[in-house]
């Protein structure tokens, strides 16, 4: 007979799952309830105003999905595409490409904006693009690309979009509680998320909410949904007033993004923006006073996930086993291009802090002079610091 599964200890600072807070852990061992208990459709009720808060909108289709964010994201384009659709997606990453080949199996023509890994779309490569293709239905790109760590600016592209008429989608799935989303705000007609970054979940719900150009689509829909499983048509009855039945929730996934939304909500959305975009500075100077090269510009770095170039003799795997193995410290190897070439390093949520900050770098600069990379031992800590002294100043 086998033992219990004991896991490991470690610090989870790569690109997702994040850090979970302990009482989310806690909440997840309750006892479970029906999915129609009326306790349970309370706390449905209370989640989505939750999300509202944390998108930031007043859609009434905002809701948890059952699965990762890959669920939401099949969600949104097998919802909002229907066979034939002509879909201008953005790839600047991974999850660009993603979203090109989700779109392309529920049936969409795609049109896919290539731009370089690490690099942002300029308004004027997505206008040129909804000009050749007039008969484009959307225009979908992912805010904070995990794979590079660019944070891609919103505003002028969703003003565009609009001017044109379509229907503007954003994944959200790094984004989302770490850097303001802003949906009504921008004019984001469907987003998508994940828990299990910088909310401090275990990954398992993707929250997703609809604007009511992206429900007119779906209204206006002339083929059933290509997934039975995320079709909103029905799963939006089980939200709503009717609670009908669609399927059994995951119950304790539920418990665990309401502890995880009231974390935030109570630390407040512009503390946790600041809280993670003064950790992430500290990380990116104390990476620099290593004389590493970070791999995308300031301006467009992600203040939760930073990318960094491996310095030229030394082996990626070998620094990030050092870190597992010797520190208990995850970190992400490069994806794409940037596999061997890069680090992915993350401080989402419960894991974006000042200990976090200054233990990885005091672990990646023990690591990287075990590998005889030349630098001056202590400066990435100091460098940091000096970030944190003066935010305080």
């Amino acid at each position: 007979m086998s033992n219990p599964f004991k896991p490991s200890q470690r610090l989870l600072l790569g690109p997702g799952p994040s850090e979970v807070y302990p009482t989310v852990l806690e909440q997840m061992s309750k006892p479970l309830l029906g999915h129609l208990d009326p306790e349970f459709l309370k706390l449905m009720d209370e989640l989505k105003l939750m999300l509202q808060q944390v998108f930031e909108t007043g859609n009434p289709l905002t809701l948890a999905m059952p699965g990762t964010g890959s669920a939401g994201m099949e969600t949104v384009f097998v919802n909002l595409i229907e066979p034939g659709d002509k879909v201008i997606i953005c790839v600047n990453g991974v999850f660009g490409g993603r979203m090109a080949d989700v779109a392309e199996r529920a049936g969409a023509e795609v049109i896919s904006l290539q731009q370089t890994w690490g690099d942002v779309f300029a308004p004027e490569q997505i206008e040129e693009a909804l000009k050749k293709h007039p008969d484009a239905s959307m225009v979908a790109l992912v805010h904070a690309e995990t794979s590079t760590g660019a944070w891609q600016p919103l505003q002028e592209i969703a003003d565009l979009v609009h001017r044109h008429d379509k229907l503007f989608v954003v994944d959200t799935v790094t984004s989302f509680g770490g850097v303001r989303v802003a949906v009504d705000q921008i004019g984001i007609d469907a987003a998508y998320s994940g828990t299990q970054k910088c909310l401090s979940a275990p990954p398992g719900l993707a929250p997703v909410t609809f604007g009511q150009r992206a429900l007119n689509k779906i209204d206006q829909r002339k083929h059933k949904v290509q997934s039975w499983y995320l079709d909103l048509t029905m799963i939006r009855n089980y939200w709503g007033e009717d609670r009908f039945y669609h399927h059994t929730a995951p119950i304790t996934m539920n418990y665990a993004l309401h502890e995880a939304l009231r974390i935030l909500l109570e630390e407040g959305l512009d503390n946790s923006f600041q809280r993670h975009a003064l950790h992430g500075k500290a990380l990116q100077t104390g990476l620099q006073a290593m004389k590493l090269k970070l791999v995308v510009e300031e301006k467009h770095r992600l203040p939760m996930l930073t990318t960094v170039y491996v310095p030229d003799g030394i082996e990626d795997m070998a620094i990030r086993q050092s870190l597992l193995n010797r520190h208990q410290i995850e970190i992400g190897g490069g994806l794409g291009p940037f596999k061997g070439k890069a680090w992915r390093i993350g401080l989402m949520g419960y894991g974006s802090s000042r200990e976090n900050v200054l233990r990885v770098l005091e672990a990646l600069e023990s690591s990287l002079l075990d590998q005889g990379f030349s630098l001056k031992q202590g400066a990435a800590a100091e460098a940091a610091l000096q970030v944190y002294h003066a935010a305080v100043i």
